[in-house]
């Protein structure tokens, strides 16, 4: 067999899935992408094809292989992250799903956790899990669909039907059966873990009627989850790192010691504020969760979670069609020198933090005569670095640690209007590398440290590239205040609008 020269990451997201190829130099060797479809059965309803997820799996190792003339063989290991929350069921022995994988976006469950709210069990899951009772998450998506097929619950509670997030169907695939894991990231997710134990917590099934015996092992993100089979990718290789995408990024951005941020401007924007190796004390509207230390070992951070973001540039172009294509996107926004006093809150599927409103809509306030296509996606574009500073301020407001570097990666850190704004807003600089995958190299690096293909996680750092930083300019400090201002105005009207409607008869 030729010597291992790689590892490969597998990216599975919201929208899409990439396979890349890391060197032994931090180089880049090849990759490939691929989307696959959404489904939108009614109104706040995201759910994806399993067999879809996994068929762009296996088609974009095959295409990243091929353009890095690499064979399988020639793999140390191979990393996994993913789009997290997003709940599948599937059968042990066929590996069959049982249904549609309920996407972390859905909000059917809205209901069931705005019962919760404010309960003895509600305050109980905030404690142990250091996440919100929202639909976001996956414990009220499996509930919800044991409680629809009574039949499955007997079948879990032996093992016949697993859970998992889609990490764990990816590798159960890759592994043909032969492990069903998850990482503390993932698990962390899930509204059944709990942060000081670091396991599933019994209580915590028991609020959702989970039967533990369908949940995966969890495990370091950085160690042993099996080898491939042979007959799915043309080799045994270790799988050695497995990581939710958000925190594959933190760590992909070499974000793995207390003060480190970075946030990824992708379908979603999520901002991460690494802790360390201890749980911080608990910040209103801000999730604590799992992250990643320097060899992939269990440690902590703060996370804002903003539920739209390049989603809702996608939206305008293909929801009301007035953008013609995503990167047109910074065109259009140069062409105004404000918005004019619009504001498009992309409350979608609802707002992420700090406000936590499940039933919030997508609101646009502040329209004239004279407001045209090139505000509205300037609105659109502001209201993404808008989100991410109402995160910031709440994460750090309260707590005693003081922001270091602030990194960006994702699609729609592309855009370098964006950058510039979210830097003016911020008045901090904002530090984007070249690579914009850095999930991708976060998984590929956790799979090397746990290979030793690197003996220090330094060691995958050069594949970011060059980094640009956008320097905040210190004039805009007045503009950028009034604009925020009027964001949150806006803002406050969407909360009113969902406030209002929850009332009505």
């Amino acid at each position: 067999m030729s010597s291992t020269v790689a590892v490969l990451a597998i990216d599975q997201g919201t929208t899409g899935s990439r396979a890349l190829l890391v060197g032994r130099d931090g180089g880049i060797l090849g990759s490939a992408y691929e989307e696959f479809p959404q489904y939108f059965p009614g109104p706040g309803l995201v759910e994806h094809d399993p067999e879809e997820i996994w068929g762009s799996v296996l088609s974009t190792v095959e295409r990243a292989l091929a353009a890095a003339d690499l064979t399988p063989g020639q793999l140390v290991g191979l990393g996994i992250t993913n789009q997290r929350e997003t709940t599948v069921v599937w059968e042990r022995e066929t590996g069959r799903p049982m249904g549609p994988a309920i996407v972390w976006q859905d909000r059917r469950t809205t209901d069931r956790c705005a019962a919760l709210s404010g309960t003895p069990a509600g305050t109980l899951i905030r404690d142990r899990t250091g996440l919100v009772v929202d639909p976001y998450f996956s414990a009220t998506k499996l509930e919800w669909l044991l409680e629809r097929n009574p039949a499955w619950r007997d079948r879990a509670a032996s093992g016949e039907l697993l859970f998992g997030t889609v990490d764990s169907w990816v590798l159960f695939r890759l592994t043909g059966g032969g492990t069903h894991a998850t990482d503390h990231t993932n698990a962390s997710r899930t509204l059944l873990y709990s942060l000081d134990d670091g396991d599933w917590d019994p209580e915590l099934c028991a609020i959702f009627g989970v039967p533990e015996g369908m949940l995966p092992e969890v495990r370091d993100s950085a160690g042993h989850f099996g080898t491939t089979d042979p007959d799915v990718l043309g080799a045994e290789i270790p799988v050695a790192g497995v990581a939710g995408d958000q925190q594959a990024a933190l760590y992909g951005h070499g974000g793995w010691s207390r003060g480190d941020a970075k946030n990824t401007y992708g379908t979603g924007a999520f901002l991460l504020l690494h802790t360390g190796g201890a749980r911080g004390p608990p910040v209103p509207g801000v999730l604590t969760t799992v992250a990643c230390g320097p060899r992939g070992e269990r440690a902590f951070a703060y996370e804002g979670a903003v539920l739209i973001a390049g989603a809702a540039i996608q939206w305008l172009r293909d929801g009301i069609q007035i953008l013609d294509a995503a990167p047109l996107s910074e065109e259009q926004a140069r062409s105004v020198s404000s918005t004019e006093g619009a504001y498009f809150v992309p409350a979608l599927v609802g707002l992420g933090t700090p406000h936590w409103a499940a039933g919030a809509r997508g609101t646009m306030v502040g329209l004239s005569r004279g407001t045209r296509r090139a505000h509205i996606v300037r609105a659109a574009l502001e209201a993404i670095a808008y989100s991410v500073d109402d995160a910031l301020e709440a994460m750090l407001g309260p707590s005693d640690i003081s922001l270091g570097t602030f990194r960006a990666d994702g699609g729609a850190a592309r855009n370098d209007w964006l950058m510039q704004f979210q830097a003016d807003l911020l008045q901090t600089p904002v530090h984007r590398p070249a690579a914009a995958e850095l999930t991708a190299i976060g998984a590929a690096g956790l799979a090397g440290v746990a290979t030793g293909f690197w003996s220090e996680p330094e060691g995958f750092l050069p594949a970011h590239g060059a980094e640009r930083v956008f320097e905040p300019d210190a004039l805009r400090m007045a503009d950028m205040a009034g604009w925020r201002a009027g964001w949150k105005r806006a803002v406050r009207t969407a909360l009113f609008w969902a406030s209002e409607r929850s009332r009505s008869p």
